[in-house]
């Protein structure tokens, strides 16, 4: 069939048997109402998978439907197509040749897209159809910015170097959308989001200025010689948060929220003085995907059926543990989604509230006014709650309140910071609070961590290092002399880093009578030693190990994850 001719895509697919003909005049009234084209009303409809119309489009037009995302790519080709029009068609140039281009496109039947773009590239194009997916990723890897922040911080470095620039009138006036530093901190931003960066990291150093991004858990650092532009950045910042930009000497909190590529971000941002300026610190929270519910958390099936039945009780504790960054905060908000019913009152008490709820009275620790966990726990009691949230136990007060309330007949969640289940007991103990005031209130206490998926697009066949082995028979009491591991070489799917995304590793723990023996004897050790005893009971070290052996994540991520690596 000759593509530079218009077809009836959805003609023919009724033809063809593959959608019928109500599916298809659905599809058409959807379509009038939002504007999108009829493949991908039809995909969002669930009439048919994105592969298979790919497929059918491929025979129909007799062009190769790509495994793209294993497609050789060169960056320096696919940026010859302005960004703006490669995200508009939904397309990438692969190929750059004397006579010809290769284009990778997400809907070929759209002569429109393909006369604009045989018109800019002047030159024969020939078509591959690839899942949109992978051309939005593909174009997000492509399309950093980091060459654009150089220039720009170079730029700043320029303007702010000029004789007599009174600086705060510069950043703080109304006039600046197109001032450097509103630039830089745009494509800043724009690059955190294409790199799915959870934090960025502005550092001052003494002749450079350090910018980093958390992607996966892990920093990734872009080192800029322009150091004197980082004051610049951090008034526009405290300007945009409605911070203090004259008050350098103390730490500060803020938060705003920002458009960024059609994604609503909440930014929480925080300085702190330091040697050579103000450090800022900004945490990314992209509510453009909405909250995730329990089955899409990762949770193994056997560990979520037990936790389901705790969180659906009609009293007691239930702990989140972890450290920073872990997954915790996720975890509560898709538990209380689940239990967030009408005949249910919810109060949370958070610092700072994260996501909104419906139905849900969420309250803000502000300690400047004497707004406290505590103050809002006492508070909360008193509004006839069902469900209580306590954002995290942090002394001993909090904890004493929500044990209690736990005990009174609600439904207490909360969290802390320790290393995993067992540890959170005892830390409870050595908090002051009664073990028998704890064993009466706590049901379950669910850890969790984060370990970084290999990426499957570069995953090869790795050889375990002889310490790595034996610490991993020693402390999963296995054999692993004929186990296989695996590890990513690098490639540009996870920029050279061998891992792509990241998958939780949990272990939950429920309380038993023994445990709950030892805990009203204040006894740790008795607890521990019960605790390993548990019927169920597998530490996240095991199921990391489980992880790394199936091939998911490496020995490396195991290490890292138990402090074995240090």
């Amino acid at each position: 069939m000759d593509i530079s001719k218009k077809i009836r895509i959805g003609d023919l697919l009724v033809k063809n048997q593959i959608i019928t003909s109500e599916q298809l005049l659905s599809a058409l009234a959807e379509q009038k109402k939002t504007g999108r084209k009829l493949g991908r009303t039809l995909i969002d409809l669930n009439f048919i998978k994105e592969t298979d119309l790919l497929n059918f489009l491929s025979r129909q037009l007799q062009i190769p439907f790509l495994d793209f995302s294993r497609y050789p790519r060169n960056p320096d080709i696919i940026k010859i197509l302005p960004e703006i029009l490669a995200r508009r068609f939904r397309v990438i140039l692969l190929e750059n040749n004397a006579n010809d281009v290769l284009l990778a496109i997400s809907d070929p039947t759209d002569l429109m897209a393909l006369d604009e773009l045989r018109r800019l590239l002047k030159k024969t194009i020939r078509v591959a159809v690839a899942k949109e997916s992978e051309i939005l990723d593909a174009i997000d890897q492509a399309y950093r910015r980091t060459s654009e922040i150089g220039l720009l911080a170079e730029k700043l470095r320029n303007e702010l170097s000029e004789n007599d620039v009174d600086l705060d009138a510069l950043l703080t006036s109304e006039k600046v959308t197109d001032a450097p530093v509103v630039k830089l901190l745009q494509s800043l931003f724009e690059d955190a989001v294409q790199a799915k960066a959870s934090d960025i990291h502005i550092e001052p150093d003494e002749k450079v200025l350090r910018i980093r991004q958390r992607v996966d858990g892990v920093l990734i650092e872009q080192v800029l010689d322009q150091a004197n532009i980082a004051s610049a950045m951090v008034i526009r910042l405290k300007l945009i948060a409605g911070l203090n930009i004259s008050e350098k000497r103390l730490p500060q909190d803020g938060r705003f929220s920002i458009r960024v590529k059609g994604r609503a971000l909440d930014i929480r941002i925080s300085t702190l003085p330091v040697q050579n300026g103000e450090s800022v610190v900004m945490r990314l929270l992209d509510h453009s995907h909405g909250l995730l519910n329990l089955e899409h958390l990762g949770i193994p099936a056997t560990i979520l059926t037990r936790f389901r039945k705790h969180i659906n009780s009609p009293h007691g504790l239930i702990l989140v543990t972890g450290p920073t960054g872990s997954g915790k905060t996720t975890t509560l908000y898709a538990a209380l989604t689940e239990v967030n019913k009408p005949e249910n009152k919810i109060i949370t008490a958070e610092d700072p509230v994260e996501y909104s709820l419906p139905r849900v009275n969420q309250a803000q620790v502000n300690d400047k006014v004497g707004l406290t966990f505590a103050s809002i726990l006492r508070s909360a009691l008193r509004q006839d709650p069902d469900i209580i949230l306590v954002g995290e136990m942090r002394d001993s007060e909090t904890a004493e309140i929500a044990i209690r309330a736990s005990i009174t007949g609600h439904l207490v969640f909360s969290t802390l910071h320790t290393n995993g289940a067992i540890e959170t007991a005892t830390r409870l103990l050595d908090m002051g609070i009664e073990g028998f005031i704890l064993a009466s209130a706590l049901r379950v206490i669910i850890a969790q961590r984060l370990v970084r998926r290999i990426c499957e697009y570069c995953a090869e066949p790795a050889v375990c290092e002889p310490g790595q082995l034996i610490w991993l028979e020693k402390s999963q009491n296995k054999d692993y002399g004929q186990a296989s591991f695996q590890h990513g070489r690098g490639c540009h799917q996870c920029n050279n880093t061998g891992y792509k995304g990241r998958i939780g590793v949990y272990e939950l723990l429920d309380l038993q009578p023994e445990t709950l023996d030892a805990l009203r004897r204040n006894d740790s050790a008795g607890f521990t030693q019960a605790a390993l005893q548990t019927p169920g009971f597998i530490r996240f070290s095991t199921c990391a190990a489980e992880y790394a052996q199936q091939g998911i994540t490496t020995v490396e991520e195991v290490l890292r994850i138990t402090g074995a690596g240090e």
